[in-house]
C-alpha cells in the first residue's frame, strides 16, 4: 500500500504518514491513528508498534488459537481421522469418552453407535479396522489414559453399558487385554483413579494440536502453549496411574468373568 493510499484509508494527511514512516526519532502515532492504520493494513496495533511478533488481529489470533469443530457421534469421525494422519510420527495422547474406539469389538460398536448419520455400523467397523492398522504402523507412539472405574463398570455391565450381554463384554475385555499386550510398547494403556485426578475426553496430536471432546463439538487448540498445557495435564494422568502400562493386560484379564 502506498503512503497516499494509507492516508486515504485512515483519513490522515499524506504528510503525517510520510513523517511517521520516515522519522529517525522513533516517533509513534497517537492511539487513534495507530488503530486506523492497523485496521487499514489488516494487522494488530501491537504488531504495528513492535510489541509482538504476531501480526494477526486479536480476534484472528483467538480464532487461530482455538476453534470449534463439529463432531460426529461416531467412531469414524472425519476430523479425528484427519488429525491422526497429520500427526503421523508424533506421540499421540488420548483420553477416550468410553473405551478407546480403535480397540472396540464389533459387538460393542454396534451397541454404542448403531446406524448413525447415514452411515452403517458396518462402515464404522471398517473404519475402525483402518484405525487399528494405524496403531500397528512401525512409527506409532500412542498413549491412552482412562479411569479404572470406567473399565470396571464395563466389566460389570453397569450404567452406560447396561443392556450389553455379558458374553459380548467378555469378548471385548479379552480383545482389549490381547491388543494392549500385543501392541505394547507402541500402544500404552494407563488406568487412573478418578477420585484423585479427572479428565474430560481429549486427544493431543504431538505438538501440532489438541482436541477436547464436548459432545457435538471439539474444542481444537493449535497454540503451542495451550497444547503444552494439555500435554502436561495428560502426563499427570499417567503419573497418577495405578500401575505401569505393561501390567494393564493382566488387570483386564482379571476383570473377565468366566462362563
Amino acid at each position: 500500500m502506498s503512503k497516499s493510499a494509507l492516508a486515504r484509508a485512515t483519513g490522515a494527511d499524506r504528510s503525517t504518514v510520510s513523517l511517521l514512516l520516515s522519522s529517525d526519532e522513533g516517533r509513534l502515532p497517537n492511539a487513534q491513528f495507530a488503530a486506523e492504520c492497523a485496521s487499514a493494513l489488516g494487522v494488530s496495533c501491537d504488531w504495528l508498534l513492535g510489541l509482538t511478533d504476531r501480526r494477526e488481529r486479536s480476534a484472528d489470533v483467538l480464532q487461530v488459537a482455538m476453534r470449534i469443530e463439529e463432531a460426529a457421534r461416531a467412531p469414524s469421525d472425519k476430523s479425528i481421522y484427519r488429525w491422526h494422519e497429520e500427526a503421523r510420527g508424533y506421540k499421540i495422547r488420548h483420553v477416550p469418552a468410553t473405551l478407546p474406539d480403535m480397540l472396540k469389538s464389533e459387538a460393542v460398536l454396534h451397541f454404542e453407535y448403531g446406524d448413525f448419520l447415514g452411515r452403517t455400523s458396518d462402515q464404522a467397523i471398517a473404519d475402525m479396522r483402518d484405525r487399528l492398522a494405524y496403531l500397528r504402523a512401525p512409527d506409532t507412539d500412542y498413549e491412552i489414559a482412562m479411569p479404572i472405574d470406567a473399565l470396571e463398570s464395563f466389566a460389570a455391565g453397569e450404567g452406560y453399558w447396561r443392556g450389553l450381554p455379558s458374553a459380548e463384554r467378555r469378548v471385548q475385555l479379552e480383545r482389549l487385554a490381547r491388543l494392549t499386550e500385543e501392541l505394547y510398547p507402541s500402544l500404552r494403556l494407563y488406568l487412573f483413579d478418578r477420585k484423585k485426578v479427572f479428565s474430560a475426553p481429549v486427544t493431543i496430536f504431538g505438538p501440532l494440536q489438541a482436541a477436547v471432546y464436548v459432545g457435538r463439538f471439539y474444542l481444537a487448540f493449535r497454540e503451542r502453549r495451550q497444547v503444552m498445557e494439555l500435554t502436561r495435564h495428560f502426563d499427570g494422568l499417567v503419573r497418577e496411574a495405578d500401575f505401569e502400562a505393561r501390567h494393564t493386560p493382566r488387570f483386564i484379564e482379571g476383570l473377565v468373568v468366566p462362563d
